[in-house]
This record gives structure tokens, sequence and C-alpha cells, in this order.
């Protein structure tokens, strides 16, 4: 068992990342500067609130903790959302802040969140990536400001790990669009539209590339990659993901539609295939994801009557995720 302290631990990624540490046997510190009802909280969990960004705070936070692991996922989290140099500032100095805090303090384990959008899809100026699936060689050509800090997040664990060698483990990981368990009932994604909606209009999620992830299978993630850090390189950075995508047709059948100029980079794209890579975290960490919208959606009824026939035939095709 390991103690594990949690940033961001009351968003909507948070609460599934603590609650699936505390089902796996690992105290939890959950931090964030909202709190979570005390009913709500899983066997196990110690809530905090507090401002990271306080004079001193994440490191008072992190002694009196003494954690044996740090994820830090506090952010603003929506690109936009906020100014754009609010965005920047707050996030960049979050990551730093907590992550020099963990160093300072020794603590082994230091995981960050980042974000696929570092790559740099939805650019007005429009954007192409070398080929597909996306995976963690993909060149980065961050946009706006919350992919950007995102960006130097990563660059900020790589940092350290350059600056610390083998005394303490870190890594990045850029979940996809996540999806968390209320959402499969039928609540709003983060971008107002049901699962049900997304899956009826293909332009609702065209933005994303038709990426997402369940958030129980980021914390499933999470918990392995802690387990396996000593076991891998360090500094890595890890694209998390469903093992298809959220779409009811091929990807090479509707990424051109959406993204003008792909026809050729996009035809591999068949039957339920993603436009992001998980290999490097199966093949390194031996990960796999184990939730899908095919698994969580079809027995809810909330699917319009062509996306559940798609799900009865395997999603359009005759392979499966």
């Amino acid at each position: 068992m390991s103690r594990i302290f949690v940033t961001g631990g009351s968003g909507r990624l948070g609460r599934s990342v603590v609650a699936g540490l505390a089902q796996a046997g690992h105290e939890v510190v959950s931090v964030d500067r909202d709190a979570v009802p005390a009913d709500q909280l899983p066997p196990g969990v110690v809530q905090e609130t507090a401002d990271l960004l306080a004079p001193g705070e994440a490191l008072r936070l992190l002694r009196e903790a003494r954690p044996d692991a740090v994820i830090h996922l506090a952010a603003i989290a929506v690109p936009f959302s906020a100014p754009e140099d609010v965005i920047f500032g707050t996030n960049t100095r979050l990551a730093f802040t907590v992550i020099s805090a963990a160093t300072e303090l020794g603590v082994p384990r230091i995981i960050t969140a980042s974000s696929p959008t570092v790559l740099g899809y939805g650019s007005p100026a429009g954007w192409l990536p070398p080929s597909f699936p996306l995976d963690e060689r993909t060149p980065p050509k961050p946009w706006n400001a919350y992919a950007l800090s995102k960006l130097i997040a990563e660059q900020t664990v790589q940092m350290f790990a350059a600056a610390q060698g083998e005394r303490i483990r870190y890594a990045a990981f850029r979940p996809c669009f996540v999806i968390s368990p209320e959402e499969w009932e039928g609540a709003p994604t983060q971008q107002g539209h049901t699962l049900a909606e997304r899956l009826a209009d293909p332009a609702l999620s065209a933005p994303a590339l038709f990426n997402y992830v369940d958030a129980r299978d980021v914390a499933d993630f999470l918990d392995l990659l802690l387990r396996k850090m000593t076991d891998i390189p360090n500094g890595e950075t890890f694209f998390v993901g469903a093992s298809d995508a959220l779409a009811t047709a091929p990807l090479a059948e509707l990424m051109p539609r959406f993204l003008p100029g792909s026809d050729d980079i996009s035809a591999g794209l068949t039957g339920t295939s993603p436009a992001f890579s998980i290999a490097k975290a199966q093949e390194l960490l031996g990960w796999q994801p184990r939730r899908s919208w095919r698994t969580e959606l079809t027995s809810r009824h909330t699917l319009n009557d062509e996306a559940s026939a798609l799900v009865t035939a395997g999603g359009g095709s005759k392979e499966t995720p």
C-alpha cells in the first residue's frame, strides 16, 4: 500500500482517480480548492482544501502528508474557459510548484497530467499530422495557452528527471477526452452534450478527433504506472485512451470529412481503430483499457436507434475494439 497525494482530486477526472486508487488499496490525500461532500469520499481518503499557488502551501501540505507518490491533476481544465494569460500562468505555476515541492521533499514517484491537445489539432491555421494513429512521437504544435501549459508540464517533469537522475522517478500522461461515470448515465459531457448526442452527430466529437477515455480506466492506468515506474525509463509520457474511437463509423470514413487533406493518412483507421495510439502504455506497462462506449452504453438505452444497431453490429465493422 502507498500513500498517494492527488492534486485536483475534486475534479471530473480527479474524483475517479481518487476513488480508483483508494479501491486499489492506497491511502489517498486529495487536495483541491473545492471539497467533495464528506459522504461521497471513499474509505481511506483524506481531503484537504487549499490553494496550491499560495506561497509555501504545496510544500506544507506535502511535508504533512509524507506521501510515497504525487499525482498532479490540478489545473484550469478547459481551453478558453478563462483569459489565455490566466490559463497559462495558473497551469504552468501549479505544475512547477507541485513538482518542485515534491522533488525538494524527495517524494520518490511524481506524475503530472498533460493533454492530447499539445499536438495542436483544431488550429484555426490548419493542422495535419505526419501520420495516423497519433502517438508520443507525433510532433507537438500547441496553438493555445491551455495546450502550451500542458506541454510545459511535460517538460517540467523531464527537466527534473534530467537533474535528479534515478533518485526520483517522474512521468507524464495525456488522458483523452475524459468520460466520468455519471456521463454514461446521461449527464452532459464537458462540452455540454450527452454521449448519445456525440455519437449521433459526428461533428460534436470531430474537434477532439473522436478520442475519449473512461475516467476509471485512467485510475487503473495510474495505479499500474505507480507500480512500474522503477522498471521504465525516467520522464516518460504516455497517451491514455480507449481502445476504440467515439464514433459509430470507421475514422477512415469520418476523418476526411472533418480534417481536410487527411484522406491518405487516415486510410488505415478502419473498423473501430482510434486516432490515438495507446501502444506505448500497452507495451511498457501492460496496461489495457477495460471500458468503451460499446460496453458502457449498450445496457442503458441511451443511444438512438442507429447507434444501437451499430453497437450490435460491432460498431459498423467486423472488427471489435
